[in-house]
């Protein structure tokens, strides 16, 4: 793909939508216009791009025309929508309309119709790894100590658990020690769900999160980041597995060292 002179990035919440822009600005992309959402996305995106305009998750046409009008044709869905928000959702006519079409209403269906509404006004929407592919866990171990036998098949359990929820659209991330499934995400998402599994557990657990197995590269692509490290840390989880090349590994080093300094293994595989 040759680099666009213009990309619209959808901005959710973390860091995601900063580093999106700095990793694009980098690779040549002239200018960048971000759809912000208030209580979503952090305001020091605006630092990093062009033209920014704040509006209410479920304004879908406040969103077509900023692009349109900006002569946007290539974008990035950036960061994800807190769960609670998406529920909280205040829909405009054309949201509602377009709601009103479909039977399951979670992330991925709404994502994908959200998908073919910019595409109507000639937005395509790009892979979500675009311009961080640098960012995607390689396999292997990654951080902390080696795994022991134990680790691994809890790592072997959990692979197959989370590939199976994800397959059922569930969720992407279970918790496993010892050969139990302490938790499995659903709604509320991966902190959560690690938070879940981790009070149960006491310690030493295992957490393994997958990519859906026919998952749609331009949204929803799993991540894990520094608040993820942060979570996993309160809790004392042992291991963090992910999906090599499927993966976004945000801000790397801080990653590594944080997980370091809190005994954490993450391992892609």
């Amino acid at each position: 793909m040759e680099t666009p002179d213009a990309l619209g990035i959808i901005a959710g919440n973390g860091v995601y939508p900063q580093l999106l822009a700095d990793a694009a600005r980098k690779a040549g992309v002239k200018k960048i216009i971000a759809a912000a959402f208030t209580n979503e996305t952090d305001p020091v995106l605006a630092k990093h791009v062009d033209l920014i305009e704040w509006m209410r998750v479920g304004q879908l046409n406040r969103l077509l025309k900023f692009f349109d009008q900006n002569k946007v044709h290539h974008a990035i869905m950036a960061g994800q929508i807190a769960p609670k928000n998406l529920f909280d959702l205040r829909p405009d006519l054309k949201a509602l309309m377009l709601l009103g079409k479909l039977k399951q209403r979670n992330a991925e269906s709404i994502f994908a119709a959200i998908a073919d509404e910019l595409a109507r006004i000639d937005v395509d929407l790009l892979p979500a790894t675009t311009f961080l592919e640098q960012c995607l866990a390689s396999a292997g171990l990654i951080a902390g100590a080696k795994l022991s036998r134990g680790e691994e098949e809890d790592v072997d359990l959990g692979s197959k658990m989370a590939k199976e929820i994800a397959r059922l659209d569930i969720g992407q991330t279970v918790v496993v020690k010892n050969g139990t499934v302490l938790a499995v995400e659903a709604f509320e998402g991966t902190n959560d769900a690690i938070k879940r599994g981790g009070a149960l557990a006491r310690e030493g657990a295992v957490m393994i999160k997958v990519a859906k197995p026919n998952q749609d590269v331009r949204f929803d692509v799993p991540v894990i980041g520094v608040e993820t490290i942060r979570v996993a840390a309160e809790v004392k989880l042992r291991v963090i597995a992910v999906e090599a090349g499927r993966t976004l590994l945000l801000e790397r080093d801080a990653i590594i060292d944080l997980a370091n300094r809190a005994n954490i293994s993450i391992v892609a595989r």
